[in-house]
């Protein structure tokens, strides 16, 4: 398992120590819960005590660590740039700048190295080190383990080795510093795996004996310190949890346990929230051995409550998602434990929450506050134009969007009043129950839900009236949809029918038996969002053969789609083969599609070539009910956000319609379709939330979206397209997508043809 650190703080007494007079010591009451490891008492003593007041630079301190301790991130970033503020303005009383300095990027590397995002921790980490060495040698012992820390996780062993090398040999004559020294070098020889080295430097830095400094300290200001809030408990506790959890890994289980439970039975252990979850995800995996499954899954149920309070505290999207990442072992432990139990409906529930609900939360935000609207009188004034050169005149007159900064109170969740880079979650929603679920299935549908995490594979089927779930094989699973996945690029492979069978023998035959309906909601995970799920055989025919399918990124995601009836002015909105400035990208059946698409339907309008660009997209998409792109898409694995559909450059827009800029738009379409290559991709990104283009579309409020899984051909993709249209006057738009399917089936029978594309939303 990849450990997250387990953030050990210098205490305001040790950083300060020589540099104050006894009229500078903080009150007894906040020195107490600060070294006592109190952060919970001190969050709240300390916010109560500023209340209708500026907060002074050593409160901000405080606060500062004690957010970062608890993992309250939506208060740790603004805390850190607010004293980050005061230092550069030179506000640092009688603690000295060279001090502070290195404390706010410090801070931010730690909790950036919570989120995943390892590259931006390495630098600020980078940067906490840097200032720290102009100060003495003990105010770098905290930056460089932080530094260290970043790097191993980064998968920069070596120099985060030799980082935990240089703080084991730094010469400090106080205990007090030595045990950071020890405890910031055991937990970097923890993550590497060196478990003998962890568990010596835990010993050693347990057995120290602290210096009077610190207690006289304390003592001069007017008190004493009790048991439970002893200077050293906060370095106490995580030097006592890297010993267990190497005692664990050397199966040292009895010791290992008898140190948990001791860990538990601490009042400030809750409070250090690093470590906690791992505490219990140990103690947890020492139940399962011994055979004491409920216990385990008491232990499960506590941890994962932990990662979910913490989570529900980070703002951004990104951030969601990759503080989720690292801890799927504790989601995939659970469900296990749950699904042996036959307890499916618990297990269910937990695969949902093992996801990093970073679109549910959106989803959710949505509908708590205001977007732009699409103008009506705009659409119908394109709707008036008859000649394409009017059209065009209106486009250059035209000037794109300003982003708005949107606000949302909502005081039964959490209040939160911030807008992320990416324009993304800004709420914390509580998950759904499976039978609030189920009651979101109509009733002639089913929903299937994989859950993947090798070596597990389950799969649960949910109808309005029931729930089961099926243990799968999983061997040979990644392997098996790679290949299929390799066959499906190309018309001339030959060995695609094969590894179809394989596929629908593993997923889909053994529930075969629970699916009583024709219509399939699949939510997908792991390797299968990149599956073609319509082309899995199963020897006498496709699955699109017998059943009408669409996608969900989540079940949960049910709770959120639109179901209103969509009601604008116009009909169909087509971009058709822009003019990227390449004759090479130029697809001629694609310009042929998007005018066919719009045939024959009253209030519809294409748009071509140096037309067909983002500024006629954002003045007029949002007054159409069907939105139709027939052109290339780009999907950036590296930055999932920058994924696009490429239109035509104009004054006020780069061509490029990335899924950040979806975030920004209101756009309320009953269908989207993106008739391009590779448009229904995404990245998969830890806790299993696929950042892509649908996404985007699904965000800005459209109700479907139609997309491709790969590059698609272009003049069979038209004839798919201009069935698809024909048949959505039946309404049902998965059937629709179907009964073109099987047409273009018929007459292109290779996968390539017709298999990309899947729909994604309502079906209605």
């Amino acid at each position: 398992m990849k450990l997250v650190k387990a953030v050990l703080i210098a205490t305001a007494v040790a950083s300060i120590a020589g540099c104050l007079t006894v009229a500078d010591v903080p009150t007894l009451k906040e020195d107490q819960l600060f070294t006592g490891g109190r952060y919970a008492e001190l969050e709240t003593h300390l916010e109560n005590k500023t209340k209708g007041r500026q907060t002074s630079t050593y409160e901000l301190y405080l606060l500062c660590q004690a957010y970062s301790n608890l993992k309250r991130y939506s208060k740790l970033f603004p805390c850190v740039d607010q004293m980050e503020q005061r230092i550069k303005a030179g506000d640092v009383q009688s603690l000295g700048a060279a001090i502070k300095a290195p404390i706010p990027p410090r801070l931010r590397a730690e909790a950036l190295i919570d989120f995943g995002d390892y590259k931006r921790a390495v630098e600020e980490a980078r940067r906490a080190y840097a200032l720290s060495m102009r100060d003495m040698k003990t105010r770098r012992i905290a930056p460089l383990g932080t530094l260290a820390l970043a790097l191993a996780l980064s998968g920069d062993h070596a120099q985060a080795e030799a980082y935990a090398r240089q703080l084991e040999s730094m010469e400090i004559e106080s205990s007090d510093y030595s045990i950071n020294k020890q405890l910031g070098a055991a937990r970097v020889y923890m993550l590497l795996g060196q478990c003998q080295k962890a568990l010596a430097l835990a010993q050693e830095g347990l057995g120290f004996s602290f210096g009077r400094f610190s207690l006289d300290l304390v003592a001069r200001a007017g008190g004493a310190v009790g048991q439970n809030d002893s200077f050293f408990v906060k370095y106490t506790l995580p030097l006592e949890f890297i010993k267990s959890h190497c005692l664990y890994e050397t199966d040292r289980f009895g010791e290992a346990k008898a140190g948990y439970d001791q860990l538990l039975n601490a009042p400030q252990i809750q409070a250090i929230g690093s470590i906690y979850w791992l505490i219990l995800f140990d103690r947890e995996r020492i139940a399962e051995k011994e055979g004491d499954l409920k216990g385990a899954v008491g232990y499960y149920r506590k941890a994962v409550d932990v990662i979910e309070q913490q989570r529900s505290t980070i703002n951004t999207e990104a951030s969601k998602i990759g503080f989720v990442g690292d801890k799927q072992s504790v989601y995939r432990q659970l469900v296990a434990a749950l699904y042996a139990d036959q307890q499916y409906a618990a297990a269910f529930e937990y695969v949902e929450r093992s996801k990093s609900r970073a679109l549910v939360d959106m989803l959710a935000a949505k509908q708590d506050f205001a977007v732009t609207s699409g103008d009506p009188a705009k659409v119908r004034s394109l709707l008036a134009m008859v000649s394409q050169a009017e059209v065009e005149t209106l486009i250059q007159d035209a000037t794109t969007e300003k982003p708005q900064t949107r606000s949302l109170a909502i005081k039964a969740r959490q209040q939160l009043n911030a807008e992320s880079p990416e324009l993304a979650s800004l709420v914390n929603v509580s998950f759904l129950t499976a039978p609030e679920i189920q009651a979101l299935i109509p009733a002639d549908e089913a929903l299937i839900e994989y859950y993947y995490d090798a070596p597990d594979l389950i799969v649960f089927v949910l109808t309005a009236k029931g729930l089961s779930a099926v243990q799968l094989d999983s061997r040979d699973l990644l392997d098996n949809v790679r290949q299929f996945r390799k066959q499906l690029d190309s018309d001339e492979s030959t060995n695609y029918l094969e590894l179809s069978r394989r596929l629908y023998s593993q997923l889909i035959a053994p529930v075969t038996g629970q699916i009583k309906v024709s219509k399939l909601i699949v939510v997908a995970h792991g390797p299968l969002h990149y599956l073609p799920f319509n082309a899995l055989h199963d020897g006498h025919s496709y699955l699109i053969e017998r059943y009408s399918l669409r996608m969900l990124p989540s079940a949960s995601v049910l709770k959120y789609l639109r179901n209103q009836p969509v009601v604008k002015p116009g009909n169909v909105l087509a971009f058709g083969n822009p003019d990227l400035g390449d004759s090479r990208f130029d697809l001629a059946y694609a310009q042929a599609e998007a005018i066919a698409v719009t045939q024959n339907r009253p209030q519809s309008r294409v748009l071509l070539r140096k037309d067909a660009n983002e500024t006629a997209f954002r003045q007029y998409g949002g007054g159409f009910r069907y939105i139709h792109f027939a052109t290339h898409g780009a999907f950036n694995a590296e930055s999932p956000l920058k994924s696009a559909l490429l239109l035509a450059k104009d004054a006020n827009s780069d061509g490029l319609l990335t899924v950040d800029k979806l975030y920004s738009l209101k756009l309320d379409a009953d269908l989207v379709t993106l008739s391009a290559c590779e448009t229904g991709l995404g990245k998969i990104a830890n806790g299993d939330d696929v950042v892509g283009l649908t996404r985007g579309f699904l965000y800005a409020g459209s109700r479907s979206i139609v997309a491709s899984l790969w590059k698609v051909d272009d003049l069979a993709t038209s004839y798919l397209m201009t069935r698809f249209y024909d048949n959505l006057k039946g309404g049902d738009k998965p059937e629709a997508l179907r009964q073109a399917q099987m047409a273009t089936l018929g007459k292109y029978p290779h996968p390539f043809y017709w298999a990309a594309f899947q729909i994604t939303g309502n079906a209605k």
